[in-house]
């Protein structure tokens, strides 16, 4: 049976001494996050995780969720207790504001949590994560009313909270939605729709469920500019909070998946629901945005929460594993063959996949202060470059996160041979609940055509150009510190790989915009080698300022070997990446589309 251990340890290591969270105490709920508050709280959380949420995992898998004859949805053995659990210790709260019941902290405490309960189990934190995203969506759109009414309840883990944007035509082009509102006198809408794909559409978890639902108002324009955002809940809620009767949304089939079992997720139908406007008419999608941008950078670590769980239990697995002897002698001399572990290509791909994990939580959590940065600062210039971050680093976090993270849930499985196929081991659910990160919220090719088509000009390229300056600032700061070289050579290299991919883009790409297409993802994956390159160099540098001070310890060592495995068998690949972004779009648009 597979197992989870929550990565205290390097998560500490990030907070307390790459990225000095204590440095923040200038901005709101910084202060109240002590160092003994923080170890607390993730010291909770990684006991809830593994003790509560990792043996559900396998149970939501076999189960799923059930659509009953009466329309009910109930979610698998366990679930509820398990939820409530999580409601109590107000972890839904964590850092949300304290005016409507939350605790205020820093997000970046919440995205660390948000690893572990994902990497426990998938499915059943999506309940809860997609409340979350709602609750941002009506925190920055929703009117003062709606705010009041709805969003303590949310918070407290009373209700839930979904987003409604996909339709049987419609994907990622949402300009063809066709659910309609039409305008009723007392200022609320009837909403008319059918949408589909819907996690935690429908459940058992709680008395209630608050839906965002684009919609278009019957006169409005074509495509996205006529789209409106609306609030529908589940069941009605009368003006003293308490609930009403059952609006006129309902559970139409619940998805047959290939994986994420544990979660409903649902075919929903509208019928005459009643719904109200969130923002103003036609500017749906401003405000949605928030809570994509929120979910993707949750997705994003759910792709590290899944390469992370794998890698831990290939690790097992290799250890004890015994098949065939060492190359260099036998190691095992008391046993009939020696583990897995001795084999140069199995530590290959254990390390790959661990010098991706360390990386990636490093860059999860430098985003993550960006954006309480952004939504906390009270100095304009700082909120600024922290968003101009976000906006950059979403699509990133986004897409090679969750890429990567399935490539290595694939490999971690392959550690195990024909036993990683058998269900018993849990190394296949891994594969089958990666694998929709990289579609939801955002396929990755849609990411990779943000970042290109929309994030990189914006601004005239503020945002890229600072991440340059900061990568070569490091790389000047300590590129002639003999222990760092073998960190900051290589990422001076894949720097340069980066610089010049991003100028052939910008002098290719507006004169045959195909060029942008495809070359996008390999820009992306690009991109997200030189962000993680830079994780390494940040953190072999506290490593060794550690050990020069006397705190040699066999994690701080293991943490420099793992860097510079990735410098010199990872970060080369800029260099593939930048041979495929500069060559172009010829062979990939020159046949006809009835060759294909």
């Amino acid at each position: 049976m597979p197992s989870y251990k929550a990565p205290l340890d390097d998560v500490s290591f990030l907070l307390n001494d790459v990225f000095q969270f204590d440095r923040y105490n200038n901005l709101p709920g910084f202060s109240d996050a002590s160092p003994d508050l923080r170890e607390a709280i993730l010291s909770e959380a990684a006991k809830l995780s593994e003790e509560v949420l990792q043996p559900l995992n396998r149970v939501g898998d076999k189960q799923g969720c059930t659509l009953h004859a009466d329309g009910r949805v109930t979610t698998p053995d366990g679930f509820k207790e398990a939820y409530k659990q999580v409601t109590e210790g107000g972890w839904l709260g964590l850092s949300a504001p304290v005016e409507y019941g939350g605790q205020g902290l820093p997000v970046t405490l919440t995205q660390a949590v948000a690893e572990f309960q994902s990497s426990a189990n998938m499915a059943f934190s999506m309940y809860h994560g997609l409340t979350m995203g709602a609750t941002a969506a009506l925190l920055v759109s929703g009117s003062e009313e709606q705010k009041a009414k709805y969003v303590p309840k949310m918070i407290a883990g009373e209700w839930t909270g979904t987003m409604n944007l996909t339709e049987p035509q419609c994907g990622t082009d949402l300009g063809l939605l066709r659910t309609k509102a039409a305008k009723q006198a007392d200022g609320s809408y009837k909403i008319t729709g059918t949408k589909i794909f819907i996690s935690a559409g429908d459940h058992d978890l709680a008395d209630n469920i608050i839906h965002l639902v684009l919609a278009r108002i019957e006169g409005a324009p074509a495509g996205v500019k006529g789209i409106s955002l609306f609030l529908v809940p589940k069941f009605l809620v009368n003006d003293d909070g308490s609930l009403g009767g059952h609006n006129g949304v309902s559970c139409g089939a619940i998805e047959h998946k290939m994986g994420i079992h544990g979660n409903a997720t649902c075919v929903l139908n509208y019928d005459n629901a009643t719904g109200w406007l969130i923002g103003e008419e036609n500017k749906g999608m401003q405000a949605m945005f928030v809570m994509m941008n929120e979910a993707r950078l949750g997705v994003g670590v759910q792709g590290l929460a899944a390469s992370e769980v794998a890698y831990q239990n290939a690790v097992t697995y290799a250890r004890e594993r015994l098949q065939g002897r060492s190359l260099t002698g036998v190691k095992a001399t008391d046993k009939p063959a020696d583990p897995l572990i001795v084999h140069p290509d199995i530590r290959r791909t254990l390390l790959s996949i661990r010098a991706f994990n360390e990386a990636a939580r490093a860059l999860v959590i430098w985003t993550a202060l960006q954006s309480d940065v952004a939504h906390r600062s009270d100095d304009a210039q700082q909120r600024q470059a922290a968003d101009d971050h976000m906006g950059l680093m979403t699509p990133i976090v986004k897409g090679v996160l969750t890429d990567l993270g399935f490539a290595n849930a694939v490999q971690a499985q392959q550690i195990f041979g024909g036993h990683g196929y058998i269900a018993d081991n849990g190394m296949e659910q891994f594969v089958r609940d990666a694998r929709i990160a990289m579609i939801y919220e955002g396929a990755n090719g849609i990411q990779a055509l943000d970042l290109v088509g929309r994030k990189l000009p914006r601004n005239g390229g503020r945002a890229v150009m600072a991440f340059f300056a900061e990568v070569n600032g490091f790389i000047k700061e300590h590129g002639e510190d003999a222990a760092m070289k073998p960190y900051t050579a290589p990422l001076a290299v894949s720097l340069g790989h980066l610089q010049k991919a991003t100028t052939w883009l910008m002098m290719n790409a507006m004169a045959q915009p195909d060029n942008a297409g495809a070359a996008a993802t390999d820009y992306m994956h690009l991109f997200g080698l030189v962000a993680l390159g830079y994780m390494w160099a940040k953190m072999a540098k506290v490593a060794q300022d550690k050990i020069a001070a006397g705190e040699a310890t066999p994690y701080l060592t293991s943490k420099l070997v793992t860097g510079r495995f990735f410098a010199e068998r990872m970060l080369p690949e800029t260099a593939l990446r930048l041979t495929r972004v500069e060559s172009g779009c010829g062979t990939v648009m020159e046949l006809p589309a009835e060759a294909f």
